[in-house]
């Protein structure tokens, strides 16, 4: 953690317990709030405001510049290897495929050709309508930068649960909801009851994201000292996310992944004018609206405009709900429960559901195929002096245990 870092945590939480001893101070003593604590309020909340924004965004630099240093342990579970041959496979793998993006074909020896022939993928067997030239397989560090990349622009991939599988064949998947059944007391002599489990199934498909293209100019392909294994994918992994991300919360679930908003049940709705804000009322609700035994490993999902409204609520003591980062290593919190923002959660508005909130590890389930590709378009810009790479990956996604989750939908007037 670096020194500007532990400084403003310590500004913040300096900041909140000076607020915190003007609320004491009108309440000791029964009264009203002075001109003077008013202004002192204000400034401390305005100041609060600046420094929370500039402790995520260091976070979120630090996250991101941990990936140009390499730091990121790609934890992808067990991926079907086409390329056997073990470690040093790989790596002549990845240094062939290294040569590949700043020279292309032509600079590669007929071994290199042959281990990229390996990982070829025909785009046409995907149903993608893409170029018939087909991509490769990008190596594991490639693929787990751009992985890392899209988590940090979608805040549900790090709070689902991610099946990664090696192939983007269908996948079935069992679905079933128990949770209105229970057991049953004996009498003595008595035979037990029956009660089958009602098993349902879905598949899990693998709709292809793409990154469009990227151009990079000729000649920083030539400058050795131009990082292009850590920023190219990096890129390709920002541009996949934010469109990934956007499908994961708002997608049709009709030829793309299936939103965790789009068929959530909604557990409270805000009264008649409620239509931007949120009470802190309606947040209890919405808690309680979940069922206690998901309630342990719950959280709140909600973009920034919706936690900016939430930092401004209080409880009946006037405390306020969002509490900020008590000491490193330790989350902000709303009302006792930690949060992740998705930007591409609905702001609040008529009828939008801006909040999500229960156990979404067991909620809801995105399926990542490891098998990324790319493409190196050398022709196309030739006359620019640039060469374009486009990256694919695919995703699906769905909600899995209906009553993990709830939703806050605001009012339509």
């Amino acid at each position: 953690m670096s020194e500007r870092l532990k400084k403003l945590i310590d500004e913040q939480n300096t900041l909140w317990n000076r607020m915190q001893e003007i609320q004491s101070a009108g309440e000791a003593e029964g009264r009203d709030w002075t001109a003077e604590e008013r202004t002192n309020w204000d400034a401390a909340e305005a100041r609060l405001t600046e420094v929370s924004g500039d402790i995520d965004r260091l976070n979120r630099a630090a996250h991101l510049n941990s990936i140009d240093r390499g730091q990121i342990v790609t934890t992808t579970g067990d991926q079907d290897d086409r390329r056997e041959g073990g470690d040093d496979r790989k790596k002549r793998y990845a240094d062939a495929f290294g040569l590949y993006m700043r020279g292309g074909m032509d600079r590669l020896s007929v071994e290199q050709r042959l281990l990229l022939a390996d990982g070829q993928v025909d785009m046409r067997a995907m149903g993608a309508n893409v170029d018939t030239a087909g991509g490769y397989l990008v190596p594991d560090e490639f693929r787990g930068t751009m992985t890392e990349a899209m988590k940090a622009y979608g805040g549900l991939l790090n709070l689902a649960t991610v099946i990664p599988t090696s192939t983007g064949a269908d996948l079935s998947w069992p679905t079933n909801d128990d949770t209105g059944n229970e057991g049953e007391i004996l009498g003595e002599n008595q035979q037990a009851g029956e009660q089958d489990v009602q098993l349902g199934g879905r598949k899990l498909k693998a709709f292809t994201y793409s990154s469009k293209t990227v151009r990079v100019a000729l000649t920083l392909l030539q400058d050795s000292a131009f990082s292009l294994d850590t920023w190219l994918p990096k890129k390709l992994g920002e541009r996949i996310g934010r469109r990934a991300a956007r499908s994961f919360i708002t997608g049709t679930g009709v030829d793309q992944p299936e939103g965790i908003t789009t068929n959530v049940t909604v557990g409270k709705t805000g009264a008649n004018g409620q239509t931007t804000s949120i009470i802190y009322d309606d947040l209890v609700d919405l808690e309680h609206s979940v069922d206690s035994a998901y309630r342990a490993n719950a959280k709140y999902l909600m973009g920034d405009t919706a936690l900016k409204v939430i930092r401004k609520l209080k409880d009946g003591q006037q405390r306020p709900l969002w509490v900020p980062i008590p000491a490193p290593g330790f989350p902000a919190t709303i009302n006792g429960f930690e949060y992740a923002l998705d930007n591409g959660m609905p702001a609040p508005a008529a009828n939008a559901k801006s909040l999500v909130f229960g156990d979404i590890a067991a909620g809801y389930l995105i399926r990542q195929v490891l098998d990324v590709q790319m493409m190196r378009l050398t022709e196309r810009y030739a006359d620019y002096l640039q060469v374009g790479f486009l990256g694919f990956a695919r995703f699906d996604g769905m909600v899995d245990d209906t009553q993990a989750i709830r939703a806050y939908a605001h009012s339509a007037t």
